[in-house]
């Protein structure tokens, strides 16, 4: 190696072998296979928000009873958060795809040109996608444990004190989560 030459320079196409630079070309291209999971993994956001839609409008046609004037809130509630769910896993992966994109392919230009990227999109690193995904996951059990709370029959005191310990066990995480600002 040429002393002259810092161990970071890129050598051109003149200094490489030619199986050196086809392989490495290879290499590089290699990495577009992650547009399959930016493909799907937007396309099943599309569905998970769908869903979510389609579960609420299901959940207010069947706990509204126009006929005896009644509303079922607990259903209602506990359809609404399913829907919730939907949404929340749904944003995972728009989350997630923006992020493997920008990380592997390309900046996403034309939402920075047009001013409508947010912070929330922009992925850094994969410890930067990491991080954002896993809030919005715990976003996602914390909801999905509100949803069974929901429809849990407590019958006895023991299952409320079992319930009541849940949740503050929930409240200390999350806090705890925002003071280390995972």
């Amino acid at each position: 190696m040429d002393p002259s030459k810092s161990p970071e320079s890129v050598k051109t196409r003149d200094d490489q072998h030619v199986v050196e630079h086809y392989f490495e070309g290879a290499l590089w291209s290699s990495r577009l296979i992650v547009l399959l999971a930016v493909i799907f993994g937007t396309f099943s956001s599309i569905v998970l928000f769908i869903s979510g839609s389609l579960e609420i409008i299901s959940t207010l046609i069947s706990a509204v009873n126009l006929s005896h004037f009644e509303v079922e809130h607990t259903e209602i509630l506990i359809g609404i958060i399913g829907a919730v769910d939907f949404y929340l896993i749904g944003m995972v992966l728009i989350i997630f795809s923006f992020g493997i994109y920008e990380l592997f392919i390309s900046k996403i230009d034309i939402a920075r040109a047009t001013g409508s990227f947010h912070t929330i999109l922009e992925i850094t690193s994969l410890d930067d996608l990491k991080n954002k995904i896993i809030k919005v996951i715990i976003m996602v059990l914390i909801v999905s444990f509100f949803q069974r709370v929901l429809a849990m029959k407590l019958t006895t005191g023991t299952d409320m004190l079992f319930m009541a310990l849940s949740i503050s066990a929930i409240c200390i995480g999350v806090y705890f989560l925002q003071k280390l600002k995972v």
